[in-house]
């Protein structure tokens, strides 16, 4: 499955309930789905880490692959929503990165303090 099919594919489980919410300052409903969904799946991804080091459970991937597919689906609405591809968030994720991390990544360069972030904003308004 390309990244495109997949963003097809996924709107196809939409039921529209988000639509009981109304846009505020550019926040539409799908918007604050896809950022509440991913945190969601994000503690869900904490779980997996509790379950491991403080109850002592082997460690379970495919639990772990699903939470990552939900997480995508969420991630999927995101972008649907922006209108923006996948791989348009990779490229820009990626420039950004570079101007960050010109040659590779140092604690020193990523310290707050030593970030470029105007550098960093044109990376990803080209």
């Amino acid at each position: 499955m390309t990244p495109q099919e997949y963003l097809q594919a996924s709107a196809r489980t939409m039921d529209g309930s988000t639509y009981r919410f109304s846009t505020t300052n550019g926040m539409t409903p799908d918007i604050e789905h896809a950022i509440i969904g991913i945190v969601d799946e994000a503690g869900e991804l904490a779980k997996v880490i509790k379950h491991v080091k403080i109850y002592n459970q082997e460690l379970d991937t495919t639990n772990l692959v699903e939470e990552a597919g939900d997480i995508m689906w969420y991630l999927a609405l995101l972008c649907r929503t922006l209108g923006v591809s996948f791989e348009e968030v990779w490229d820009k994720n990626i420039r950004k990165l570079q101007a960050r991390y010109p040659e590779k990544y140092t604690e020193q360069k990523a310290k707050e303090a030593n970030r470029n972030r105007q550098k960093e904003r044109e990376q990803l308004e080209k």
